[in-house]
């Protein structure tokens, strides 16, 4: 009578399908994410230049509101009127309580009254931490603020 031993399956090995399966999802959800991301800053706005201007560091969750050369406001790349802004920015408040920052890129061309309109939309909406964007001095040539006068001639 013999014996039979089982030494397993030889050349047997991991499964790396559904390992791919994972990453290919991870990737298709990576590439939306980053298309919508886009749609927000579509709009093309010739921003102003400030020397003081500093890249955001961190993404927080902000509304974007894009004013162009006519005056026309946009709501990330959706035209929106003046009156409906409003309750659009109170809906992202009640989505996003106490943390809701609003950046507004208007046109270097536009008139003053429209930024105005916009920021004003946001005190009525109840949002503290709003922003109008500037493009930074590519001159390299800095305003002269007040900390930068010497002390004799103050």
């Amino acid at each position: 009578m013999s014996v039979r031993i089982d030494k397993g399956r030889l050349g047997g090995g991991l499964d790396l399908t559904p390992m791919i399966d994972i990453v290919f999802l991870l990737m298709i959800f990576f590439l939306v994410a980053s298309k919508l991301e886009e749609d927000d800053r579509a709009i093309d706005v010739s921003l102003p230049q400030a020397s003081a201007a500093k890249p955001l560091t961190t993404r927080p969750r902000e509304f974007i509101i894009n004013i162009d050369r006519g005056g026309n406001i946009y709501a990330g790349a959706r035209p929106v009127a003046a009156g409906e802004l409003v309750g659009l920015l109170r809906q992202a408040v009640a989505d996003n309580p106490g943390r809701q920052k609003v950046t507004v890129r208007a046109d270097e061309n536009v008139a003053h009254k429209h930024v105005v309109a916009v920021m004003d939309a946001c005190v009525q909406a109840g949002i503290e931490d709003y922003r109008v964007q500037s493009a930074p001095d590519v001159t390299g040539d800095r305003a002269a603020g007040p900390d930068d006068t010497p002390p004799g001639e103050r």
